[in-house]
């Protein structure tokens, strides 16, 4: 078993310390630290392409890792064994496998230095958008929430960031630039077309079933967007269980729209928080490919970072699964 590790400086809990320290755990592996997206595909082109390693792992956040994957794709390498390395900042797609933070990345690296070569798996579907592939994708309040915030970050001084902590730095942009904008500016009104199998969706009791009329070309859900996206994994991040049901329907993606006003929105923060189901104005869909069609720019993120404001996006389930270190069950 050959292992390769990349380890993102620029992510929240990423440094040349931290390089250091996998090393150590991890004699044999060959471990890059890098600072820049120009660094990470200068390492894939000199050291992957020539080398591809038994098992791949991203340190850093969902950014980190959604990009190397999209690297790997670009430069035509067969996807090794990948492993998420929670690192970064919300870290979503880290959770379903393993822990966040620099103690939790460092005792999932020693069990699996202990584990030997059979190392335990979970398959794991992608959503595909734009050329790209992501565990999640959308827009709406998510990512005006996340642009929010990091307008804030840039305005913020550092020591204030640190003290209050990622989750209240989300909490104090949602509060003080999110909500009042919305309470003020006019929702954008979503069709959301099915433009795959026939969709599948959620009865009261959060079971799947066939939808009716939901064909390929048929309009599953028309009217305001509060947010709407699709994932293949449950957490957006910070323990925000968006997609709660992304695995409910093996070989689907989960497409959802929630409709409310801010107002009803805040009042149930916590139930949207944990992935309650149901509540109301929430629409649920399991589909193998759509597209969303608005009546105006909206600003639209893929695994988390911001790509520009779209009036049409189109989303599909990535033809190919991955397979990912499943630390949770490493030994």
């Amino acid at each position: 078993m050959t292992v390769a590790v990349l380890v993102n400086v620029k992510s929240r809990h990423g440094s040349a310390a931290v390089g250091e320290r996998i090393r150590a755990i991890l004699p044999e592996a060959r471990v890059a630290v890098t600072s820049s997206l120009s660094e990470a595909r200068a390492w894939v082109k000199d050291e992957i392409v020539a080398n591809r390693p038994t098992i791949l792992l991203s340190g850093g956040g969902d950014g980190t890792a959604i990009a190397l994957l999209n690297e790997l794709r670009e430069q035509g390498v067969e996807l090794p064994t990948f492993g998420l390395l929670g690192l970064g900042t919300g870290n979503g797609w880290a959770r379903a496998t393993g822990g966040v933070g620099k103690r939790a990345v460092f005792r999932d690296l020693q069990a699996l230095s202990a584990a030997g070569p059979r190392v335990p798996l979970r398959r794991f579907d992608l959503v595909e958008t734009e050329g790209q592939v992501t565990p999640f994708a959308g827009t709406g309040w998510d990512a005006e929430i996340l642009s929010d915030y990091k307008a804030a970050l840039a305005v913020t001084p550092r020591f204030v960031d640190r003290v209050g902590g990622t989750r209240l730095g989300y909490l104090r942009s949602i509060v003080t630039r999110t909500i009042p904008r919305q309470f003020t500016q006019k929702r954008p009104i979503v069709r959301v077309v099915n433009l795959g199998e026939p969709a599948i969706m959620l009865d009261a009791k959060g079971k799947a079933v066939p939808m009716a009329d939901g064909g390929r070309g048929k309009v599953l859900y028309e009217g305001p967007l509060g947010v709407g996206g699709a994932a293949t994994t449950e957490e957006l991040g910070l323990g925000f269980r968006a997609f709660a049901l992304a695995h409910l329907v093996p070989g689907r993606m989960q497409v959802r729209v929630f409709s409310a006003s801010m107002p009803k929105t805040v009042l149930r923060v916590p139930q949207i928080w944990n992935g309650i189901h149901p509540i109301p104005h929430d629409h649920n869909f399991f589909l193998t490919r759509c597209r969303f069609e608005f009546d105006r720019e909206v600003p639209f993120e893929i695994g988390g970072d911001l790509v520009g404001n779209r009036r049409e996006i189109e989303l599909k389930l990535h033809p190919s699964p991955i397979s990912l270190v499943d630390f949770r069950r490493v030994n």
